[in-house]
């Protein structure tokens, strides 16, 4: 079917593409001017004006065309004004989509700058064949960008911001060079050596950047402690990388190495050793219940062990505030034997008819009672207990009880508790 005489109203639809590789295209604004000139030229009756900043690359991603299209459906207007073919899509689900609705004839006219499609099957194609084109061109120039990328990484240069201790060459015959940062790369070197040949934790050498060699990185900013351990974890100090990081693709760069090879490893053994620490890899009773009443982070714990004279062992667990919030907190650890006992002594200042301890304490006295008589074959339940002590059973399980059941106990509690100077407090929300 031709074109028809059927009254066109436009809505100019102007796309900005968020696609790094649009510099040339014109801005949001600079399309509406263009297009207002030409509908003002031709006498083109424009009812709407819709702007939009997303890409056109993925079909039905974009709120501000999709609403468009069911405006058209709608009859609100029935041809769009735009600057050109892939500003309405560069991919084929939304084109097809367009020429849907010229086929349905609900969309009879979509007029660019230069050109006009109407229902006819060599515009329609015309139109589809100009939108796709930009679709094209931007995979092709992916394409060499990542060639070009992997080309340089075989080269042994880095394609990238040089990493601390490092900067990027300025010299413009020497693109993807990197050279040692002077004032920086002694001080990485230095990292990795008090980690290797010292035992120094992540934490301490935090302190010690931060405090005494007051580091800062070429952005004037000091390092956190998650930038620390990527920097002793970052194999490029030792002359090789991987590029793109988790791509399996290992290069030998040109560059001058921080530190030997030996030294990284021993670093990384470190690390290890420190990550699969007692802390990490075990469960503890009163962590995830209590805060750090100083900053607010939350308390963990850990476990030591000490062997006697005469051979046994002894097993201590001490909780402790994670400094994540304040890598400088000063909040002591307690031992768990002291924390249970002051547990017990709040146990005992607490209204526990008001806590759900109380429920959750009757409704397992209910239930063995219940099973006792099942198994007793007793023609009525027998009960234990006469009388309800909900303290004393509360305190044998923070005495006695499995991690589980303890952690229970505590959730029960409708207040909040805070760790500050080896001493539990109970705050009310």
């Amino acid at each position: 079917m031709g074109e028809t005489d059927t009254p066109v109203k436009y809505c100019l639809y102007a796309r900005k593409s968020t696609e790094s590789d649009e510099k040339q295209a014109l801005s949001i604004e600079s399309q509406v001017k263009e297009m207002l000139d030409l509908a003002h030229k031709n006498q083109l009756n424009v009812i709407d004006t819709r702007r939009e900043a997303h890409s056109a690359k993925a079909t039905g991603q974009r709120p501000v065309f999709n609403q468009l299209l069911e405006d058209l459906r709608l009859g609100k207007f029935n041809g769009i004004l735009t600057w050109a073919p892939d500003r309405l899509s560069r991919n084929a689900g939304d084109l097809g989509a367009l020429v849907d609705l010229m086929d349905q004839e609900v969309l009879v006219e979509v007029r660019t700058y230069g050109q006009k499609f109407t229902n006819t099957p060599n515009e329609k194609f015309l139109m589809m064949i100009l939108g796709a084109q930009g679709k094209l061109e931007n995979d092709q120039k992916g394409v060499n960008v990542k060639r070009g990328l992997r080309a340089r990484c075989e080269m042994g240069l880095w394609p990238s911001e040089a990493p601390t201790g490092y900067l990027n060459d300025k010299n413009k015959d020497r693109k993807c060079h990197v050279i040692l940062d002077p004032v920086r790369a002694p001080v990485i070197k230095q990292m990795f050596d008090k980690v290797a040949t010292e035992s120094w934790s992540g934490r301490k050498l935090y302190r010690w950047l931060r405090n005494e060699v007051e580091f800062k990185t070429k952005n004037g900013k000091f390092l956190t402690l998650s930038n620390v351990y990527r920097i002793l974890e970052n194999s490029f100090y030792t002359g090789v990388f991987e590029y793109p990081t988790g791509s399996g693709n290992w290069y030998t760069g040109k560059h001058t190495p921080i530190v030997t090879k030996e030294i990284y490893d021993k670093v990384q053994e470190q690390l290890r050793g420190n990550y699969v620490s007692k802390t990490e890899s075990k469960e503890f009773a009163f962590t995830r219940l209590m805060k750090c009443s100083l900053c607010g982070s939350g308390i963990t714990a850990d476990e030591k062990f000490k062997k006697l004279k005469d051979g046994t062992v002894n097993r201590h667990v001490y909780y402790f505030c994670t400094r994540s919030r304040d890598i400088n907190c000063k909040n002591p650890y307690i031992n768990e034997k002291d924390l249970v006992k002051q547990f017990a002594e709040l146990i005992d200042q607490i209204d526990l008819n008001k806590t759900e301890i109380h429920d959750r304490v009757r409704g397992e006295i209910e239930r063995y009672n219940k099973f006792r008589a099942i198994v007793l074959g007793s023609e009525k339940e027998k009960t234990i207990f006469k009388e309800l002590d909900t303290r004393n059973y509360a305190k044998y399980i923070l005495s006695e009880g499995t991690i589980l059941e303890r952690r229970e106990l505590l959730s029960c509690l409708s207040n909040r508790i805070v760790l500050k100077e080896k001493q539990v407090h109970i705050v009310s929300d």
